[in-house]
């Protein structure tokens, strides 16, 4: 399986003295995700957390709702030419009596490291997809002090940003700031993907009285993402696109951007968050 770093020379400058030296890299290769045995997406990932990273991805493109909706997961043999197992390559295997979805040519997709499904379709698919659409219903509340630590809480978990400065984290809490889970991938979407990977394998869909903090910003994908997984707030440190807002607006999603320190802006749902702490 590959390594989640990886080692290269570099030349580096400082004050004008030049000197040679190893330097750590975030690895990135592709995953192809197979539905059934049959090729569905092509993600460019850090390796690990795989088999979480195909079922979070399901889960978020409704396929999937609970572990019992998986018979399997396993890495395909024979992935290269020369029959050997590249661990690039994941079979998910749907339980009988699942709906499989139809897959064309046409749905097949790329998804790079940065943007996720780019051309995603329209906001009423998301909300037709949704197994839990009682989102806007979920009544947790999140003092906007609490949300202002949680990026220091994160950064302080992101071991493998440490080494290398190039990763991206996801972090889960509770509404009383406890860290749940955290997951880096050179791409922001995969890290969300291996979250809710990880709680569907664990039984724990949905994620009412959450809150998914991520350390870039906050997509169409990312708010995707946390409405598919019934997840209530949704922070980002940095800005948020139109169509995330929209969408957050829509399914009742809680959505903070620029989240640094005590400063935060609140695009949606600013019922949740108490300012009078």
């Amino acid at each position: 399986m590959g390594r989640v770093t990886e080692r290269r020379r570099v030349v580096r400058v400082r004050n004008g003295v030049a000197g040679a030296r190893a330097d750590t890299l975030v690895a990135e290769e592709p995953l192809e995700i197979r539905l059934n045995g049959k090729p569905l997406a092509i993600t460019m990932r850090t390796p690990g957390d795989d088999f979480a990273l195909a079922v979070g991805f399901l889960a978020s493109e409704g396929v999937l709702g609970s572990a019992s909706d998986v018979r399997a997961v396993t890495y395909c043999e024979g992935a290269a030419e020369d029959g050997t197992n590249t661990y690039n390559v994941v079979n998910v295997q749907l339980a009988a009596g699942v709906p499989v979805p139809d897959i064309t040519l046409e749905r097949n997709v790329y998804t790079t490291s940065s943007c996720g499904l780019c051309g995603k379709a329209s906001l009423d698919a998301v909300r037709t997809a949704t197994r839990f659409p009682g989102l806007a219903d979920d009544p947790v509340r999140v003092s906007a002090r609490l949300l202002g630590e949680l990026p220091d809480r994160l950064r302080e978990r992101q071991k493998v940003f440490d080494r290398t400065g190039a990763l991206h984290g996801a972090g889960l809490f509770s509404a009383d700031g406890e860290l749940i889970d955290v997951r880096e991938d050179v791409g922001r979407h995969n890290a969300v993907d291996k979250i809710v990977g990880r709680a569907l394998q664990a039984g724990r869909l949905p994620l009412a009285g959450t809150v998914l903090l991520v350390s870039g910003r906050a997509s169409f994908e990312l708010a995707q993402k946390a409405v598919m997984a019934g997840i209530p707030v949704l922070a980002a440190v940095s800005a948020p696109s139109s169509l995330a807002v929209d969408l957050a607006v829509e399914s009742g999603l809680t959505l903070v951007g620029f989240l640094r320190g005590g400063d935060m802006n609140i695009y949606a749902g600013e019922e949740r968050i108490d300012l009078t702490a």
